[in-house]
């Protein structure tokens, strides 16, 4: 379900509030080839089929960084930030990975607002926690603190 807020201060009232879940999004071995051409990682682990079902994972598994870059249409349909002229990725604070996630595996985001704090030029700075869960597993596949940029 969607969280929406109007403006600045919407997002500000959001600050300890658990975001709820995203849907299961399924991992499919297209998606991950395709992000291995964008990035030039051909790593075996992700797009040999047949080399990785003898490798360490049983199979092909997704980057990490495709998974983290799942984040952005996942956390999208957490929260809606209405009535602001922009909001920009400002970076991460930490990222892990403890977890692969397997091509077929299905992952969901789940998020908490940390911190909503006022920024020079009328915006905000927000901090979130993020995980990305793996369908079955009880290990995250992805834990991280990003920073985004709210301006009105």
């Amino acid at each position: 379900m969607t969280t929406t807020v109007s403006g600045l201060d919407g997002l500000k009232s959001l600050v300890g509030k658990d975001l709820g879940y995203s849907e299961w999004l399924e991992i499919t071995q297209e998606r991950v080839n395709t992000f291995a051409d964008a990035t030039g990682d051909h790593q075996w682990i992700h797009v040999d089929v047949e080399r990785a079902k003898a490798g360490p994972f049983g199979g092909p598994i997704a980057h990490g960084y495709l998974t983290l870059s799942l984040v952005i249409p996942l956390f999208g349909a957490l929260l809606q930030v209405e009535g602001i002229t922009m909001g920009v990725n400002y970076g991460l604070e930490k990222v892990r990975f403890p977890s692969p996630v397997r091509v077929g595996a299905r992952i969901r985001l789940s998020a908490t607002v940390v911190s909503v704090e006022e920024v020079a030029g009328n915006g905000v700075q927000s901090t979130f926690d993020f995980t990305v869960e793996v369908e079955g597993s009880s290990k995250p596949a992805c834990v991280a603190r990003p920073v985004y940029r709210h301006y009105a």
